[in-house]
């Protein structure tokens, strides 16, 4: 064996892809229960929190005015462009796992432990956060008597640790981590209620705002905030005196300030992923995914603007309160009973937005279990209630712990890290997906008709493509320019060469444009010509990518715009974790050791993929994740086709 034997065999090892195409995309030993209105009372659920009770308020005053409901429009583009790949994916592999799932299928074995060990991360601390809220807030119904009294008999003077232990969010925590283990179909009826108690109360908002609202307010003068600015400051002279509001206006703070309010309002949109994580759970998941991620953004979008069109149509932007808006717009046009009704929707929100974050995080953890990346006994799966069962419990169990002690403040920015690279790398596998020269994920109905229509096809297909290999068979610009008309395996290295260069200059982009902006706003000749160069080869990077061939087959949904829209969707991601701050990277450098750790001491050795490379004789190869079947094993078997086909039928009507 060569030296470099060892080293080559390691690296398939990180490379090595998921295998799909040999098991059923339909057989699971989950519950098969849910609907599409399940999904997309859970996406709303997920997606719709409190932060629609607070956000507005606080967007509003610092950054956009009038102008948020345009900072939500461009947030809600940008969170559609990653909701559309995962709903692409979610037509193409509805599997439990979610981005972690699809970076294995598409990118390999390394990037999918990185991918899941994250969104493991986002979930538990969401989880936590979200349960410290929810006491928050009830505590605040109560006059804080609680907090007073846990601050008095119970005060930790430590430092990361929370002022005093939380016994409330961990009743709270492991309480939802209980009935989702009792069964999924449960979990999804307490849902919808309080998703739809959270959606009345938004809709009574929505009205009370355009009937005591007053078109004035988004045309509020320059020279009125000049004045009120002089007023402020006490000034003796309204001359020389600049606005701390703004310029007045629908846009005060210009169209920087409504694109600063749309980076902000873009976490708002966070949690329709967890749509992906019910490919096992579901009746109809090619379908139900796509259906469920697309429509639950939509109907997140409409509740953010009107909310926010209400609250700066009922009170000026600038006397908005940025805790606690909406109760206060109500105290200024005279409704001062209704902050009830509006706290009683925020306890909803919370709810659903903490059932939202429990959900999804077992699944993962049980799909990288299943795969081997993680311990097996968080695979398990209860003969009951057909859900993950250890991982539930134990996940709820981290996530209490967490509520229970730590001030969590310092962590949740942590969790845009993990939410953020999913979303980049669901893109990215879309990119790489689409321009690969095979996709076939499972055996298909047996029929003699179309297996030898089939296998023409494919004779025809593979004959050209060897014709176009032996005419293409080095690189060169011609072929890059003007390629097959049919995807080859040199395409596919093409795109995924070209994808990787994308991704390179995207970080260089979001870098420049973050720590160099003064030197560009200065017109520094380097930084000018830089960001010129950058952006140029960033167009020239699409393009290309654009004139290679697609795969022509077909799935229940696809992503329009392709590559730009998946690429702008990379763009927008990548930035915004450039923007989160050092310290963050830090901490998120020491759960990536932690991960690091498990995986090359456990999750290697014991990887499905690896045991199955093993069965061929070939140690850690690199599997493709989608891989063709073989028409003559199609052909040979139709008795075992059509009896898997009645299996997979009285699979897919189960109820639980």
């Amino acid at each position: 064996m060569l030296p470099c034997g060892p080293a080559l065999s390691f690296v398939r090892c990180l490379v090595r892809k998921k295998n799909v195409s040999g098991e059923s995309l339909e057989d699971s030993k989950l519950c098969r229960c849910l609907s599409t209105v399940d999904l997309i009372a859970l996406g709303v659920g997920s997606t719709l929190g409190a932060g629609v009770y607070v956000l507005a308020g606080e967007v509003a005053k610092s950054n956009s005015g009038p102008s948020i409901v345009v900072s939500f429009l461009i947030a809600a583009l940008a969170s559609v462009m990653a909701g559309l790949c995962y709903a692409e994916f979610g037509a193409r592999v509805p599997k439990t796992g979610s981005a972690y799932l699809y970076t294995y299928v598409t990118v390999g074995e390394l990037w999918a432990f990185i991918t899941g060990w994250n969104l493991i991360l986002s979930y538990v601390i969401g989880t936590s956060s979200v349960a410290r809220a929810w006491s928050g807030t009830f505590d605040e119904l109560l006059g804080k008597q609680i907090g007073h009294f846990f601050s008095t008999y119970f005060k930790m003077n430590y430092s990361g640790l929370a002022e005093y232990p939380d016994f409330f969010a961990v009743f709270l925590i492991l309480l939802l981590s209980g009935l989702l283990s009792f069964g999924v179909k449960e979990s999804a009826w307490v849902n919808k209620i309080f998703t739809a108690i959270n959606i009345l109360v938004l809709l009574f908002v929505m009205i009370s705002g355009f009937v005591k609202g007053d078109a004035d307010n988004w045309k509020i003068s320059e020279e009125y905030l000049i004045n009120l600015t002089a007023i402020t400051e006490n000034c003796s002279s309204y001359e020389n005196v600049t606005s701390i509001y703004g310029s007045g206006g629908f846009m005060p703070y210009g169209f920087t300030g409504t694109l600063a309010g749309a980076a902000t309002c873009f976490y708002a949109f966070v949690g329709f992923d967890c749509i992906a994580t019910t490919g096992e759970e579901v009746k109809n998941p090619q379908k139900a995914i796509p259906i469920g991620i697309v429509v639950s953004l939509l109907v997140c979008f409409m509740a953010y603007f009107g909310v926010s069109a209400a609250l700066t149509l009922m009170m000026p932007y600038y006397l908005l309160d940025e805790k606690s808006p909406l109760p206060v717009a109500f105290e200024y046009v005279g409704w001062g009973p209704a902050k009830y009704v509006v706290a009683v929707g925020s306890l909803c929100a919370l709810s659903t937005s903490l059932l939202g974050s429990i959900f999804p995080m077992p699944r993962v953890i049980y799909a990288m279990a299943k795969d081997g990346l993680l311990f097996k006994c968080l695979a398990q799966i209860s003969s009951k209630t057909k859900t993950p069962l250890v991982a539930t419990l134990s996940s709820g169990a981290v996530a209490a712990i967490m509520a229970f002690l730590f001030d969590l403040k310092a962590l949740v920015d942590m969790m845009s890290i993990g939410t953020l690279l999913a979303y980049s790398l669901v893109a990215t596998c879309v990119l790489i997906l689409r321009y690969q020269p095979s996709l076939t994920y499972e055996q298909p109905k047996y029929s003699p008709e179309k297996a030898a229509l089939a296998a023409s096809e494919r004779e025809s297909a593979v004959s050209e493509s060897q014709i176009n290999m032996i005419q293409e068979n080095h690189f060169s610009l011609q072929a890059l320019i003007n390629p097959s008309s049919l995807p080859t395996e040199q395409t596919a290295t093409t795109v995924n060469f070209l994808v990787g260069l994308l991704a390179f200059l995207v970080c260089g982009l979001s870098v420049l444009t973050t720590y160099g902006i003064h030197f560009i706003a200065n017109l520094e000749p380097w930084s000018i010509g830089l960001l010129a160069v950058l952006v140029a080869s960033f167009i020239v990077t699409i393009l290309l990518i654009q004139r290679q061939p697609q795969n022509q087959q077909k799935v229940a949904f696809m992503v329009p715009l392709l590559p730009f829209l998946p690429s702008f969707s990379i763009l927008v991601n990548i930035y915004l974790m450039v923007q989160l701050s050092g310290d963050t990277w830090i901490r998120f450098s020491f759960w990536m050791a932690l991960g690091f750790v498990i995986y090359f001491a456990y999750g290697i050795r014991h990887s499905l993929e690896g045991h199955r490379s093993d069965g061929d004789d070939d140690s850690c190869s690199e599997n493709s994740g989608l891989q063709e079947k073989n028409p003559v094993e199609e052909v040979d078997e139709p008795e075992n086709a059509n009896e898997s086909d009645q299996f997979l039928a009285h699979e897919r009507t189960s109820e639980c």
